[in-house]
């Protein structure tokens, strides 16, 4: 019996691959006969599982880029595959993925695995296309841009950087990867919803770590609480007299918008979504920093010197440090747009093609996922000399505005909206961090998939400076 079950099975998967191969192939050539554009080249690998275990196994790598640099260099820079379980055309091509991501919703939508959609529900600013992912986007991006909120960040983030150092001590690892964490998650709540460190932070603090590191597993209780405590404070908003006064947070922006179609619901569940930078993105902007800093001793020293001019003249003059002083030290912001290239936090976008698209004598056929890799970008010896040697000093010739070799935030009409505020904060923490600390740093390396993270959480070792 044991044979015969065998057979049967090998039997059943033999014809489900013919069927398949079949399948995949009628339908390319399909594609092909409706159009004078060609499908990329490029295979789609076995049948079900495309190439989603060789895509995986370079991304655990420490050259994630590896599995698209193989295949650009025999198909090009633009290629088909079948990862994640849907067909898709990869793009290594800034001026391509640029044409995409500028494209509106006639043409292609966000994509992300079904687990990710189920979680983050049809309302999510991350799903939402139209009028109304519009209208949230530009109230969101209007308010993180507005100077009322820089300031705010800033002494937010002054305080909390303020009472994490004076935990520290020189006895005892410093977790890079932990401190930012924390500090960065406290200001973007603050930011968010008003909410300031105490106990009901620490639960919604709890409840969002449930909620990241499952989210492959769909922690719905987990946002279920989450929502709860958000619709709460919204529900306490609407009941309030204090409607004339200028916004205090992002929720106040949503509400005193006269659209029906901003529900609290609707709203609640994007403050717990737009979470998700103060626990991943920022962070390790912040951690990575930190590490090519540590692995570059010129880089730390020419950072250190323009900061501790900056802190002396502000004593000098008895001014506080504001936000534009943060942001005014051009050496500093060439080290973290380094390290956003280098780093690659945002390896990507995926979106979905609405309709047949001919991009460059390119075919993105209706349906298929369209995956803009911006790391083989960034990477790339053509756009950037010497690409993995960490080189702050190349961005002082360049003009990062106008180059489409360089989205870290990605790009279109849903460029990140809080990538100025991550610079902020990021200039903020290596500021008070180099002009308070020395410091030597543990070995550690740099994990890229699901997420880019620190293996050992960037430990490191401190010194009050006395310079």
């Amino acid at each position: 019996m044991g044979m015969i079950s065998s057979l049967m099975m090998i039997i059943v998967f033999m014809t489900t691959l013919v069927f398949s191969i079949i399948f995949l192939f009628s339908k390319t050539k399909c594609l092909r006969s409706k159009t004078s554009c060609q499908l990329p080249l490029g295979t789609l690998g076995w049948p079900f599982l495309g190439e989603t275990i060789d895509f995986i196994s370079c991304a655990y790598s420490d050259r994630p880029e590896s599995f698209m640099d193989r295949r650009r260099r025999m198909y090009g820079k633009v290629f088909k595959s079948h990862i994640f379980g849907t067909q898709t055309i990869v793009s290594t091509d800034a001026e391509v993925s640029r044409f995409v991501l500028q494209s509106d919703s006639n043409a292609f939508v966000p994509f992300y695995p079904k687990s990710l959609t189920e979680l983050m529900g049809k309302s999510s600013i991350l799903l939402i296309n139209g009028s109304l992912q519009r209208k949230i986007h530009g109230l969101i991006g209007s308010f993180f841009k507005s100077p009322h909120l820089k300031h705010q960040i800033t002494r937010d983030m002054q305080s909390y950087v303020q009472q994490a150092m004076d935990q520290w001590r020189d006895d005892q690892p410093i977790f890079i990867q932990d401190e930012t964490k924390t500090i960065a998650f406290q200001v973007l709540v603050k930011a968010l919803i008003s909410l300031n460190p105490g106990e009901e932070m620490e639960i919604l603090k709890k409840q969002f770590q449930e909620f990241i590191s499952g989210l492959m597993s769909l922690p719905v209780k987990a946002k279920k609480r989450m929502v709860k405590i958000v619709l709460k404070i919204i529900q306490s908003r609407r009941n309030s007299s204090k409607s004339e006064m200028a916004p205090r947070d992002v929720v106040d922006v949503l509400l005193k918008d006269a659209s029906e179609l901003l529900t609290d619901d609707l709203i609640a569940g994007n403050m717990i979504d737009m979470m998700i930078p103060g626990q991943d993105s920022v962070p390790v902007l912040m951690t990575l920093a930190i590490k090519y800093l540590s692995d570059c001793p010129a880089a730390l020293h020419q950072l250190t010197e323009e900061n501790l001019k900056l802190k002396r003249l502000k004593a000098q003059n008895g001014e506080p440090l504001i936000w534009s002083d943060y942001l005014s030290l051009p050496f500093t912001q060439s080290v973290i747009t380094e390290t956003l290239r280098m780093g690659n936090v945002v390896i990507g976008v995926m979106r979905r093609a609405m309709k047949d698209m001919e991009i460059k004598g390119y075919l993105i056929p209706k349906g298929w996922c369209f995956f803009a890799y911006f790391r083989s970008v960034h990477l790339d010896e053509n756009h950037y000399d010497w690409p993995y040697h960490f080189n702050p000093w190349r961005w002082q010739e360049k003009d990062i505005i106008s180059s489409y070799n360089f989205t870290p935030f990605g790009g279109g009409q849903r460029l990140c909206p809080g990538l100025d505020l991550a610079r902020l904060e990021s200039s903020i923490f290596l500021h008070h961090f180099v002009t308070n600390f020395r410091w030597v740093a543990e070995e550690d390396t740099i994990i890229n998939f699901p997420t880019v993270r620190m293996k050992k959480r960037m430990p490191v070792r401190v010194k009050p400076r006395v310079d």
